[in-house]
């Protein structure tokens, strides 16, 4: 069997172009990427995900989507409850550890069932940027908080809730995306504290959750460790400190391609995310143009990147026997949900 290349890829709409059938069959992407735009009714989300699956003959195939709660939920009311965004799980967590941990655990268990009911087996979750005060609000509520401990603390349960219901988590965004002073889908953050601060702080939540399978890159730049590229399209980032400090050696996806944050055509920015050292490029936006400049620039799967997409599919397991209802009264107990 052909290896997989190393690209993760959006689709357009609500079922599958022949176009995009044929694209996929010939590029072989490692997994898929859901969006709204994808999202119709239940049945159409099982059709897609399926269709997906079948056009790389890849029944084991990774889907993902960002369901996150709050502003970053793809699947909404009817098909899925409105969750709380993560600020409001670390406001809880700060008046009541326990039950901030509980409330973490149990919205992660619960998008596991809402996800997995459509084969969705990624969830881009946990948010592990430490916000700073002042900071855009592309993060902002995001984020479980301003403190690295209650980051660590509330993304460890998060991550272990969606474990617990057969899915894996994605963290998100190495190595820590908290201090952005601008909305890194349209410009290049940039970052300009010296690198013992960022340890103190906005690395923290990795390194605590370092054996993670999966991590997202952040597009914005840290003058301290390389002035010239963004974390996404920087081999000095990824080797020193996401591999080497943070110590993470699991796949490394970049953050969407497409994002503005990073410079070039889709082809050079794709060819620049390699060059840097990630695993896998993540292309969102389902554009066909951008798609074929993106499988044109993925190499094969091999080597290192390979020993870390196949650790990432071995590390699924069966979800519990949790009961749905009860876990759902007792997260509307801790938080208002719709």
């Amino acid at each position: 069997m052909t290896e997989s290349k190393a690209f993760i890829s959006g689709c357009k709409g609500l079922t599958l172009t022949a176009d995009e059938i044929a694209f996929y069959r010939d590029e072989r992407p490692w997994g898929f990427i859901l969006f709204g735009r994808n999202i119709g009714e239940a049945s159409q989300i099982s059709d897609l995900v399926a269709a997906l699956r079948d056009s790389i003959g890849r029944p084991d195939a990774p889907v993902l989507i960002d369901q996150e709660g709050g502003r970053v939920q793809r699947i909404r009311p009817p098909i899925a409850a409105a969750y709380p965004n993560a600020a409001s799980i670390g406001a809880l967590y700060r008046q009541d550890h326990e039950k901030g941990l509980r409330a973490a655990w149990l919205m992660s268990r619960l998008h596991a069932f809402d996800l997995t009911r459509f084969g969705i087996s990624v969830d881009c979750l946990p948010v592990l940027d430490v916000i700073v005060e002042g900071g855009h609000d592309v993060i902002g509520n995001r984020s479980y908080g301003t403190s690295a401990d209650d980051v660590i603390a509330l993304g460890r349960a998060a991550a272990e809730g969606l474990k617990a219901g057969g899915m894996m988590p994605v963290m998100k965004h190495m190595p820590g995306h908290g201090r952005t002073m601008v909305d890194s889908h349209h410009k290049l953050p940039v970052v300009e504290v010296g690198i013992d601060v960022l340890a103190q702080s906005d690395f923290r939540p990795f390194i605590a959750m370092k054996d993670e399978k999966m991590g997202m890159s952040a597009h914005l730049l840290f003058t301290a460790i390389d002035p010239e590229r963004p974390a996404t399209t920087s081999p000095v980032v990824v080797r020193e400190i996401i591999r080497g400090l943070i110590g993470f050696d699991g796949l490394l996806m970049s953050d969407d391609v497409s994002m503005n944050a990073l410079a070039g055509t889709i082809g050079e920015r794709a060819r620049d995310i390699y060059a840097a050292g990630l695993d896998m490029v993540l292309h969102c936006h389902g554009i066909m143009e951008e798609m074929v400049q993106v499988a044109a620039a993925a190499p094969e799967l091999s080597g290192d990147s390979k020993r870390r997409a196949d650790a990432a599919l071995a590390a699924f397991r069966p979800a519990d026997d949790s009961d749905e209802d009860a876990l759902r009264a007792e997260f509307a107990a801790l938080l208002p949900i719709a």
